[in-house]
């Protein structure tokens, strides 16, 4: 690959580079909270190594990281999660856990890859992948297996939707890219680093991507909460949009 000079490439290859660490990491005994901490610090440690030396002029904003706000003037930002669904890692033999990689340049979002390195799979935007016709006949919404919020559940029954839980925010979005869910929907509070990846790879499969309010996913914020999204198939955008306009996401 021409990791030197094409960003798709750098992020797919430092997605599945990051992840096989992780399995390596999965593997070596340590369990519960050992092996969440193992994973991040393994993970974080790699990312940044990997990206002083093939991109040593870029700002990483990374979640196990320093908040380096030299990033604000930058033009070139990387934006990762080196360990995206840590208590799924942490109870083997689960696989939705991932690793996402991103890269924000003057003011989008540009690259972006995310790796399920259980399932031995990396969606990136190099090639961008193709999302499968729906295979179901009623709508299927990805939530948290933990703590789905209560709108979703009432959107899904004014939607007459199946409800899909499951683990790490980049899952959800690569399960509607994968055509395991149609859509996934979240105001529960989430961070830049646990979204930008996911929907870059989602937009370059041409999933609808957006605030819960339709407005536009920015990055590289000042303030790095990015609490809320939605990405779906396009064709679910409109119904989805209008249930949050009416009855909000309390």
């Amino acid at each position: 690959m021409a990791l030197e000079d094409n960003d798709h490439d750098l992020a797919a290859w430092l997605a599945t580079t990051a992840g096989e660490r992780l399995l390596e990491v999965r593997e070596s005994g340590p369990t519960g909270r050992e092996l969440k901490d193992a994973g991040d610090r393994a993970a974080h440690e790699l990312l940044a190594e990997l990206l002083a030396t093939h991109r040593p002029a870029d700002i990483v904003l990374s979640e196990e990281g320093k908040d380096d706000k030299r990033r604000l003037s930058a033009s070139r930002v990387w934006i990762v999660d080196p360990l995206d669904g840590t208590r799924e890692f942490s109870e083997p033999p689960r696989d939705d856990w991932a690793v996402h990689v991103a890269l924000w340049e003057d003011g989008d979002l540009t690259a972006g890859a995310v790796a399920q390195p259980a399932l031995h799979e990396t969606f990136h935007t190099g090639r961008p992948p193709v999302v499968p016709p729906r295979s179901s006949a009623r709508p299927r919404i990805a939530v948290s297996r933990t703590r789905p919020p209560a709108f979703v559940e009432a959107l899904a029954a004014e939607m007459d939707a199946e409800l899909v839980p499951m683990g790490s925010a980049g899952v959800k979005v690569m399960s509607v890219v994968r055509d395991v869910s149609d859509a996934y929907v979240h105001a529960g509070g989430q961070y830049e680093w646990d979204n930008a990846a996911p929907v870059a790879v989602a937009r370059a499969a041409g999933l609808f991507c957006s605030r819960v309010d339709g407005s536009e996913l920015q990055y590289n914020q000042d303030d790095v909460s990015l609490p809320d999204l939605v990405v779906c198939r396009p064709e679910l955008s409109a119904q989805i949009l209008e249930f949050v306009r009416r009855h909000g996401t309390d």
